[in-house]
């Protein structure tokens, strides 16, 4: 890996953590739906990352998200439990040919109906892992749920949204 690379990786890092803490943290829509998306980073990592450092990457970014939002290790959590589990997804939804080197996972790489598939299940195992940890010891089932479809609609949306806005088509990071 390039240190061109690596310095976007890190400063992608940096950014998503950064937007998240400070813009994101009190955005929440009609008391269920919250915006996590912090975890866009991880799925838009490279398709040819290793998973360890995946999860290396994915447990510094939930704690940093942890720390500025009290939350004791949820963020982390659910985030290194998505990036355990990206890359067994990803060989579930490889083509025949493969993937092409240094390609990144995003929308305008890929196409919607292939991001959906690749992002949406990633997303609802997210936050079914992150509002299942928080509603732990209360009879509030139904109100986690809905919590876990509105969150999951509202960051795709959101995910869609940043990509088509901040992104563009390329081969790598």
């Amino acid at each position: 890996m390039n240190s061109n690379r690596i310095f976007v990786l890190a400063g992608g890092f940096f950014l998503y953590l950064i937007v998240q803490v400070l813009l994101l943290k009190n955005m929440v829509v009609f008391g269920i739906a919250f915006c996590f998306l912090y975890m866009l980073y991880i799925l838009l990592l490279p398709l040819e990352m290793k998973t360890i450092p995946i999860l290396l990457i994915a447990f510094a970014l939930g704690m940093g998200v942890d720390l500025f939002y009290d939350t004791l290790g949820m963020h982390t959590a659910s985030l290194v439990a998505l990036a355990f589990v990206r890359n067994t997804w990803l060989k579930l939804l490889t083509p025949s040919g493969g993937y092409d080197e240094n390609l990144q996972p995003s929308l305008l790489n890929m196409g919607f109906g292939w991001f959906t598939y690749y992002s949406l299940p990633l997303i609802v195992l997210h936050h079914f892992i992150f509002f299942y940890i928080d509603q732990i010891g209360t009879n509030l089932f139904l109100a986690g749920v809905q919590k876990i479809i509105a969150s999951s609609i509202f960051v795709f949306v959101m995910s869609i949204i940043v990509q088509l806005m901040f992104y563009r088509r390329r081969r790598g990071i």
